[in-house]
């Protein structure tokens, strides 16, 4: 007797999501991998994974695989779904395994097949691919498949996905690369060469998790940041307050906003003005930024609506698409 599963995948830079067919988050975990550089063998996948970053000896490696939304390393990636796979549930060798797995809308051709290819070699069957806005737009319950223009703008670790879908179609579309991750360089370059202090990327999430913004908020505060001077390489401490960082990710806020003007000008009218009606809907881990809706309604003039956990609109969209596929 064959069994079968069916998982949707957010292959995401920062984490991966695996799905099952009713919407379920089975597997949620950073997308990072610890490697033995010696024995060339994973030991780690996931949380364990990444709590070794900046913490391992020298013969184990922490590496993420996934870089700007697309893989940087085949082998690991593999490796790491595989494992995501195997935990998220039972399964024998008579069990068949069909995925539905997220892309970048502006992937070339040879990354998609590379996407495909890992998937096949963690042990799916049958794979679709389904790009990442029109993830998003499921996810977040927008109207594609109607003749009504959607706007969804899908801010992850890596890349930012704009894009206005109608009619199942992609009408027009733009990605960049700048996501959490290009905040977190922005706060990590900031501190080396204002203060002359060297932190990790962890170091860096917190600070933009705890006062990081893109527009003043109440509450503004100030911290205390610990890390390497590098003139002695002493350990060493800063105060850094939410206006610095506000400035410090201010290049990267206008370029998003800048693609999302972009896009909206390649908008066909029909379609810019249900747009005016239903606004901008922003998904992804990136956009719990704070300010950052705030910013984006005020430079476009258009509301705009994050909705209920905005970071997994994209895995709930791949489970959408698992059940209509079948």
């Amino acid at each position: 007797m064959i069994f079968s599963r069916e998982l949707g995948i957010d292959l995401g830079t920062s984490n991966t999501v695996l799905t099952d067919k009713r919407g379920h988050i089975v597997i949620d975990e950073p997308s990072v991998v610890a490697l033995d550089v010696k024995s060339k063998r994973v030991v780690a996948t996931g949380s364990e994974a990444k709590n070794m970053i900046g913490r391992t000896p020298g013969s184990i490696v922490a590496v993420r695989p996934i870089r700007d939304g697309v893989i940087a390393d085949f082998d690991m990636t593999s490796d790491m779904l595989h494992d995501f796979m195997f935990r998220s549930s039972k399964r024998n060798i008579f069990t068949k395994t069909s995925v539905v797995i997220c892309v970048p809308s502006d992937v070339t051709e040879v990354e998609r097949r590379a996407v495909e290819d890992a998937v096949r070699s963690a042990g799916a069957q049958e794979v679709e691919l389904i790009e990442s806005p029109m993830a998003a737009a499921l996810g977040a319950g927008l109207p594609v498949y109607e003749a009504t223009g959607s706007m969804i703008v899908d801010i992850g670790g890596g890349t930012c996905d704009i894009a206005v879908l109608s009619l199942g179609g992609i009408a027009s579309s733009k990605s960049i690369k700048i996501g959490g991750d290009a905040f977190d360089e922005a706060i990590v370059n900031y501190l080396k060469k204002e203060h002359n202090l060297l932190i990790g990327e962890r170091t860096a999430e917190d600070i933009k998790i705890k006062i990081g913004s893109a527009a003043q908020y109440d509450g503004e505060a100030v911290m205390e940041i610990r890390g390497r001077n590098l003139s002695d390489g002493l350990p060493a401490s800063v105060e850094i307050s939410s206006a610095d960082i506000r400035a410090v990710l201010k290049e990267d806020v206008d370029a998003i906003v800048a693609a999302i003007k972009e896009t909206l000008e390649l908008t066909l009218p029909e379609l810019a003005a249900d747009i005016v009606e239903r606004g901008i809907y922003l998904t992804g881990g990136a956009s719990k930024l704070r300010g950052l809706a705030e910013v984006i309604e005020r430079e476009t003039n258009l509301s705009v609506v994050v909705p209920d956990n905005a970071d997994k609109c994209v895995a709930r969209g791949t489970s959408i698409k698992l059940r209509k596929a079948r």
